[in-house]
């Protein structure tokens, strides 16, 4: 009872994290939208409690997105489809985060905080682009058009997830030793209550 307890209180603190960091981080754009600088906490927390604790903090994440305006340009063209586009980013970045973190954490802890560290936002951005090509083409055609891109799919590339995924990856890799350091320090702390409860 104490440790779930404990777990919730622990998902509680890094769902605030998440929300804060992206209703701040909204005011940081590069290009149309701001950047995601919520996939460390979704990853440091997807590793401590595993794939629910990933998808947990990915909603959160995507709820967050909603309230802070960033999705309102697509709201304005499918509200369904953004909706469903920004909630099924974020839990599928974080459900990746988990699975490939506990899929190379015995081997090495680093080299499973920057593979899931490279997941989230390519699951989180390549989610973003099914949702562009589902519920958004036409928009996106005469978005591309107005901006005089040739293509839509070089406009998706370049004018709306180029620059973002790439700072989005860069943030994950030079936090992963940090990432790591707060992975090992909350396990042990983890570990000590435990047998302190046993």
């Amino acid at each position: 009872m104490k440790r779930n307890t404990k777990t919730i209180a622990g998902l509680g603190l890094f769902t605030a994290i998440v929300v804060v960091l992206q209703l701040t981080g909204a005011a940081i754009k590069f290009g149309v939208f701001s950047i995601t600088l919520t996939l460390a906490p979704i990853i440091v927390g997807a590793a401590l409690y595993g794939i629910g604790a990933g998808a947990w903090l990915g909603l959160a994440f995507g709820v967050a997105v909603l309230i802070s305006g960033d999705a309102a340009p697509f709201l304005a063209v499918s509200p369904a489809g953004t909706v469903i586009t920004v909630l099924l980013k974020g839990v599928l970045a974080g459900v990746a985060a988990a699975v490939v973190y506990k899929a190379i954490e015995k081997k090495s802890t680093l080299a499973a905080v920057i593979t899931s560290g490279i997941a989230a936002p390519v699951t989180n951005t390549g989610v973003f682009v099914i949702g562009c090509l589902i519920f958004f083409m036409p928009t996106i055609n005469e978005w591309a058009a107005a901006a005089g891109v040739e293509s839509a799919g070089k406009f998706i590339i370049t004018g709306l997830v180029g620059i973002n995924f790439l700072v989005e990856l860069a943030v994950n890799l030079v936090l992963s030793t940090v990432i790591v350091r707060i992975i090992t320090v909350l396990r042990k702390q983890m570990s000590r209550e435990k047998n302190i409860e046993a």
